[in-house]
């Protein structure tokens, strides 16, 4: 019983250690021509170096000096030059045939059913539907208090995020792939995409998920200080669980949108600005410029005490560098990550946290002329 048990555990690692260090399958079909391709380029090196290292091994045990071997005594073999640059020409034809034709599968993104741009930035990603008016930020879902393990925390605990990208399965989906600041790369394993995200220039990929399911990525480009916080999650449904996600989250975004609008007539007292604001500045503002408003010294600035002025003409420069970012710094545009409301509380606790008691409070109509200025 007990050599029996062991030979299950060996196996058992066997294959836990082979799902840690091989390729991953994937879930489509060009993730599974990937690993083919993979496999096979694989065993073909295993067969070469076997090849050569035994040839190798048993020259220089069969003919060692030991024995008594005189070395052969020839020069330039014409036939030895002509068979080891035929061969190996040969091996590398047949390896790229279907190298080739994997890498034109791959970058094949005609004739797509749905197209969706990605944008990364730091240090989240921009989904943006072409055929529909659904658009949103996807950030990591994580509480740092988990991450720091003051907090019991997921198995995904750094693969989760607010708001996934949803995609139907058994249609075609186009990636558009571009970037607000650094380069980033957004890479799935399960699909076999993995694209850079370069500032000014638009990357393509496309997937074809036959199976429902949750697919985790992250991104695979060094971008900065939280680029370990930067994760991807895709949902792929059926598609009539698809189209009903996608028309239930337009009209709650078309509706939001018009909502938003109808705050513009409305006022909101100090402390309303004040608890949303640090709610707020907290999910969004705190990693860079620390909760205590004291920022990075030589990196981010602070807030808190002269990081604000009180100038009263400061505070459409405040709403400007926050709706519009600093071009060239790492501060982000964030008019269209948060809402006019949430932009106006986020600045007015700002002005009024951590005694600098400005006495300034912003609201979404002061965010929206700044915006169509």
């Amino acid at each position: 019983m007990k050599p029996l048990l062991a030979l299950m555990a060996l196996f058992g690692f066997s294959a836990q250690a082979q799902n840690r260090l091989n390729l991953t399958q994937g879930v489509t079909d060009v993730s599974n021509r990937v690993y083919d391709l993979h496999m096979t380029i694989f065993y073909i090196c295993c067969v070469i170096g076997v090849v050569v290292f035994g040839l190798m091994f048993i020259s220089m045990i069969r003919h060692r000096k030991s024995k008594g071997r005189e070395p052969a005594k020839f020069h330039e073999s014409v036939k030895v030059e002509v068979a080891w640059t035929i061969i190996p020409f040969l091996i590398l034809v047949g390896m790229a045939i279907p190298a080739t034709s994997t890498l034109i599968a791959m970058e094949d993104t005609s004739d797509a059913d749905v197209t969706v741009q990605v944008t990364g930035s730091q240090w989240k990603w921009h989904y943006k539907y072409f055929e529909h008016e659904v658009e949103f930020f996807s950030r990591l879902a994580t509480q740092q208090e988990q991450i720091q393990n003051k907090f019991e925390k997921s198995e995904n605990y750094l693969l989760e995020v607010d708001n996934p990208l949803v995609i139907p399965t058994g249609q075609k989906v186009r990636f558009l792939v571009t970037s607000d600041d650094v380069i980033h790369s957004w890479w799935v394993p399960d699909f076999a995409v993995k694209k850079d995200a370069n500032p000014g220039f638009i990357n393509e990929a496309w997937t074809r998920v036959e199976e429902p399911g949750i697919y985790r990525g992250q991104c695979a480009e060094l971008c900065g200080k939280d680029h370990g916080f930067m994760p991807i999650v895709v949902i792929a449904k059926e598609p009539a669980d698809y189209q009903k996600w996608i028309e239930d989250t337009e009209a709650e975004q078309i509706a939001a949108r018009e909502r938003e609008q109808e705050l513009l007539d409305m006022e909101m007292s100090m402390d309303e600005l004040m608890a949303m604001g640090e709610k707020i500045y907290n999910s969004t503002c705190a990693a860079c410029h620390q909760a205590s408003g004291q920022g990075i010294p030589g990196t981010f600035p602070a807030l808190a005490g002269e990081g604000v002025s009180i100038d009263p003409e400061a505070r459409d420069q405040h709403i400007d560098i926050v709706v519009n970012g600093v071009q060239g710094t790492a501060m982000q545009a964030f008019g269209a990550q948060l809402t006019m409301q949430e932009i106006a509380a986020v600045i007015t606790y700002e002005r009024n946290a951590w005694g600098n008691d400005t006495g300034d409070t912003v609201q979404a109509a002061d965010i929206n002329a700044v915006m169509n200025q």
